[in-house]
């Protein structure tokens, strides 16, 4: 599949078969993620691939997380002045645009979440998440689609563009 189709045709996915995604697969797709865009190269992503335990854990906490096949948890690292963090989260959220159409394109759904779970103080103490070092970005779900909504209206590119003289 092409840039341009995965980015036409990629769709969050909610809704997964049982089919576990294997490790190998999971590994391509995180590493998409650290070939995004980052100023002065400061790689600020950090991955948390959710084991056995702490998925049970999560899903104690939340119960739609036992519907999720795996569980990743992104943090951006917390350095440098206000400007650089601004930049490193913009880093990080490109990250996880690669990820998504890097899944897109092999036929793995994700679905990014930073709803209440995910950015709970709970489910960061469960992940061993210091939040003075880094800062929850969200959860990542992968599996493959069960169903795969249809595509939504967006607005068409004039009523978001201004082109200056």
């Amino acid at each position: 599949m092409n840039v341009q189709d995965a980015i036409r045709t990629r769709r969050t996915i909610k809704e997964f078969t049982p089919q576990a995604v294997p490790a190998d697969v999971l590994d391509r797709l995180l590493t998409a993620g650290t070939l995004a865009q980052n100023h002065r190269l400061t790689e600020p992503w950090r991955f948390c691939i959710l084991g056995p335990q702490a998925h049970a854990a999560l899903a104690a906490v939340d119960a739609k997380m036992a519907t999720k096949p795996v569980i990743v948890a992104v943090t951006c690292a917390l350095q440098g002045d206000a400007f650089q963090r601004k930049e490193d989260y913009a880093a990080v959220a490109c990250a996880v645009q690669n990820i998504q159409l890097a899944a897109w394109a092999e036929g793995v759904g994700m679905q990014w979440s930073t709803g209440r779970t995910a950015m709970s103080p709970e489910t960061a103490q469960l992940l061993g998440i210091d939040a003075q070092a880094e800062e929850m970005v969200g959860l990542l779900f992968f599996g493959y689609p069960a169903a795969t909504p249809p595509a939504r209206a967006r607005r068409a590119l004039a009523e978001v563009v201004r082109r200056l003289p």
